[in-house]
This record gives C-alpha cells, structure tokens and sequence, in this order.
C-alpha cells in the first residue's frame, strides 16, 4: 500500500508545525516526522485503527500523542483526510 496526504492533511501538518515553532522550532521539525513516520506506518495494518465517527463511513483514526490522523483505505492507498487535536474528537 502507498500512503498519499491530501491537501486538507499537509494544510494541517503546516500549521501544526507553525504553532509549535513558535515556542520550539527543533521540536516541530521532529514532532512533525515522527507524526509523518506514524502515518506512513498505516500502509502495513491500515485496517487494524478503529472507524471514526469523523468523516465519511469508512474513515479510520489513528492517534498518536494529542493527534488523531484521519484516514481511509482506498484500494491499495491510505489517504491520509485530515489531522486534529483529539480533543475535537469527544
């Protein structure tokens, strides 16, 4: 499987980054890529994240610290929706 980010997710990512550069540049750099490792990491198990009530039917959520990655399989891609604080998510 291939994992593909879609413009709403790498919008997130962006300003994610930006809100945590502003009190610690280094660690929205690695921040960012280990979130960035989490979500590649869905194309070995996608389906093993449980459905989300966020999205479309089908859509699955991962979290990872205080994030959730919004995501759906779509035949051989894990498309990567949207990533929010999981906060949002309650």
């Amino acid at each position: 499987m291939i994992v593909a980010f879609s413009p709403r997710s790498a919008r997130d990512l962006e300003a994610l980054a930006d809100y945590i550069a502003r009190d610690n540049p280094q660690r929205a750099l690695s921040f960012i890529a280990e979130l960035r490792d989490a979500c590649m990491g869905l194309a070995e198990f996608p389906d093993r994240f449980p459905l989300s009530r966020v999205g479309r039917e089908g859509t699955r959520q991962r979290i990872f610290g205080q994030y959730a990655i919004i995501y759906r399989v779509e035949g051989q891609t894990v498309r990567i929706l949207q990533v929010i604080h999981a906060a949002r998510l309650a």
